[in-house]
């Protein structure tokens, strides 16, 4: 408010002194026609000796009034100057305020104000508005790869290929980050027609840009809502389609989806479920439990299977299968992994030092090329020997970057650290890759292990697998031995680790060190504490004698 107020004076003092120019020109004026009219016969006839020389004083007068005029003249193409740098300022400003820097497009202020005015425009003709949302996937992958540099020239190649299919007095606009939005107006516009466009959008968007030689991938979700008579203000309208856009992600890449009420409850789930987890990581919710992993030729326990836990009695019935993902999609994987991975250390120094800890590391903490130093810390800080630590690794992990995974799996097993390609079969590496990456062990997915039931592919896949460990050297281990009848089919083959529901649940920290006591496996002081971490309802082990 004080900066305004201080502008103020000046702006009232320069339209005085513009009054008082404009009042001395036009007097100026007034004067040099009365007085021009004698005055300058006179000095004209005094030139050719016809007439004595005219008054001086009246000379000087005209002269003055002439100097007058001047003056007032290039005042006013002054003022016509500032008019137009004032004019142009304004723009310029008004662009600024309107539209986003980097792409040239409108932002999110001002797409409000043009899809009001085109739902009302198209509303009053009875037609309708079509909103897409569209959203970048992984984006950040390519920022935090190539850099910000690249990544802003790929959003300006992304916000001209969607300005190039926009229909005439359709919009676009960038939201910010990697959203950008499109609004299509047009009566009568019916679903096949937008969902003709929405398609030409994700195949456009998606053909890779190649910049300074590097070739990026790139693809693309999409969310569409049109206005109707329920929906009449772009608020509502951009809201719907980020509801549909999420869905569409939810569904898959390069995908398009149309907003549908129903989905308004797995966004609040959806927003729920990413609120919990930040909560849950303040408040140490997520805790270990762990499966057992069971020679098949003796029938001992070598070791366990760390599974992550939602320690609230909320949301207890939420799987890892579910909010794994999310955490991973909202950058919150790698903190839930070393928190529980921590937890499971500790448990795990009062095991027999015969049983190994078995960890899942997802693919996007391998992104980081710190991964290997943090995990090697955090077994200094709870003096954990690392040859008892299993890592597993998905296959499809290999897709990302060979090169830095392979870095950090030699940094690993260089501290003695032991390393399993899990889910082995689903993915897409190669015998070149198993026989460049030094794995120690194999998993075969869980998928393959369950039609060992019956006499089909399954039995195949899986006694291929077990031939090519042998040919590598690499032992093997099968997940998903659900019953009696795939373990006797496993029983088959050469010696096998296996686990799954067979051998029992996955248990919390308590059951499995009350397990552990029973067969003996337990290497704890007499008046050990109990876990600090449990499961609500679990039965807690206080102490072992």
């Amino acid at each position: 408010m004080a900066g305004n107020g201080g502008k103020h004076p000046d702006r009232k003092s320069n339209a005085d002194r513009d009054v008082v120019a404009l009042g001395i020109a036009t007097a100026a004026i007034i004067l040099f026609v009365g007085t021009g009219g004698t005055i300058v016969p006179q000095i004209i006839r005094s030139w050719m000796g016809a007439a004595d020389k005219p008054n001086p004083m009246l000379v000087n007068a005209l002269l003055l009034n002439i100097a007058l005029i001047i003056f007032g003249w290039r005042r006013y193409k002054e003022l016509l100057r500032e008019i137009e740098e004032r004019r142009k300022a304004e723009e310029r400003a008004r662009e600024l305020a309107e539209t986003d820097p980097l792409t040239g497009c409108l932002n999110r202020r001002s797409i409000a104000e043009e899809t009001n005015r085109l739902i009302a425009d198209q509303a009053a003709a009875g037609g309708s508005v079509s909103l897409l949302m569209i959203d970048l996937d992984n984006f950040k992958r390519i920022n935090d790869y190539y850099g910000h540099s690249i990544g802003d020239r790929l959003l300006t190649t992304v916000a001209e290929r969607i300005g190039a299919l926009m229909p005439r007095g359709g919009i676009v606009a960038r939201l910010g980050g990697d959203e950008f939005a499109c609004v299509v107006p047009g009566a009568g516009i019916g679903k096949d027609p937008i969902g003709t466009f929405a398609a030409r959008l994700v195949e456009k968007i998606s053909t890779p840009v190649r910049l300074d030689e590097n070739p990026i991938e790139i693809t693309v979700s999409i969310g569409i809502a049109t206005s109707d008579g329920e929906v009449t203000d772009a608020t509502t309208l951009m809201h719907n389609a980020d509801v549909a856009m999420y869905q569409a992600k939810k569904l898959g890449r390069n995908r398009c989806c149309w907003f549908e009420p129903s989905l308004e409850n797995a966004l609040r789930l959806r927003q729920k479920l990413e609120q919990g987890i930040r909560t849950g990581l303040d408040n140490s919710e997520f805790v270990p439990f762990y499966e057992q992993q069971i020679d098949l030729r003796s029938g001992r326990l070598t070791g366990f299977e760390m599974l992550a836990r939602w320690d609230n009695e909320e949301m207890a019935a939420i799987g890892p299968a579910v909010f794994v993902p999310v955490a991973e999609e909202i950058g919150l994987i790698a903190d839930l992994s070393f928190q529980v991975i921590a937890k499971a250390l500790e448990d795990a120094k009062v095991w027999d030092p015969s049983l190994s800890l078995s960890v899942n590391i997802s693919p996007y903490q391998l992104r980081d090329p710190w991964f290997s130093q943090k995990l090697l810390k955090l077994l200094v800080e709870h003096n954990f020997p690392p040859e008892r630590l299993d890592v597993e690794i998905t296959e499809n992990a290999l897709l990302d970057n060979i090169g830095l995974v392979r870095s950090m799996i030699a940094s690993l097993r260089n501290q003695g650290v032991t390393i399993s390609i899990d889910d082995f079969g689903t993915g897409y590496s190669s015998l070149a890759q198993l026989r460049s990456l030094p794995f120690d062990r194999l998993k075969i997915d869980r998928s393959f292990v369950s039609e060992l039931r019956e006499d089909g592919s399954g039995a195949k896949i899986v006694d291929a697998i077990v031939r090519l460990g042998d040919g590598l050297s690499m032992p093997i281990t099968a997940e998903g031995v659900e019953d009696e009848a795939i373990l006797e089919v496993l029983s088959r083959f050469k010696h096998l680790k296996a686990q799954g529901y067979h051998f029992g649940r996955p248990e919390n920290a308590a059951a499995v060190r009350e397990r552990l006591a029973g067969l003996g496996l337990l290497v704890i002081p007499a008046a050990a504490a109990e876990p600090n971490h449990t499961m609500s309802g679990e039965p807690v082990l206080r102490q072992q004698g």
